[in-house]
């Protein structure tokens, strides 16, 4: 089978990440289409998560998908999904730097918000679009870390030591987000009746 990628293809079988980080060691003009082409719309929704504006959006995946094409000879290939997690992590840390530069000297946590009672958000019969845009009206340190435990599934001590907070406001901070959602799920549950 001859494609545009050459012979690349045919050497690696449907393995498209160990595809591309041979085109780059290669130092073939397609790899950059190649990765851009295979990841865009995965790493634009994962960066969505986290920048709410477009045009945010935009210059925070501009300056992740740069640091990935001018990093990946730095990658090591540690077999299928380490490219991916690779970008993933990029655009994440991408994200959060600018939300940190966004915040200037204010912490991207909130430490004393209202009370909020405890309760589990109710996700049954919402689109995932829906969910999304009710997750996008949290402040943006509960969306932040939120995103990072549940989407993530990073621990409360890896938040930490990524947004240079303390595990324990980590972890309070995601039970304020998981309560603002479930108020946030239930108020709009209600308009729709």
């Amino acid at each position: 089978m001859h494609n545009s990628y050459g012979t690349e293809m045919n050497i690696f079988g449907n393995n498209k990440e160990k595809t591309i980080v041979q085109l780059f060691r290669q130092g073939n003009a397609l790899a950059m289409d190649k990765l851009y082409a295979e990841y865009a719309d995965y790493l634009t929704t994962v960066c969505a998560r986290y920048i709410v504006n477009d045009d945010d959006l935009k210059d925070v995946l501009q300056e992740s998908f740069i640091k990935i094409f001018t990093q990946i000879n730095q990658f090591e290939y540690r077999g299928k999904g380490s490219l991916k997690a690779w970008t993933t992590r990029i655009v994440i840390n991408e994200s959060l730097q600018f939300l940190r530069k966004q915040k200037g000297n204010a912490p991207l946590v909130v430490d004393d918000p209202p009370d909020i009672p405890d309760e589990t958000p109710d996700t049954e019969g919402l689109s995932a679009d829906t969910l999304n845009n009710l997750v996008a009206q949290l402040p943006t340190g509960y969306r932040t870390i939120l995103n990072l435990y549940v989407i993530e599934g990073k621990s409360h001590k890896e938040i930490a030591r990524m947004m240079g907070i303390k595990p324990d406001t980590s972890a309070s901070q995601f039970h304020r987000a998981k309560n603002m959602l479930a108020r946030l799920i239930k108020d709009y549950k209600r308009k729709q009746v």
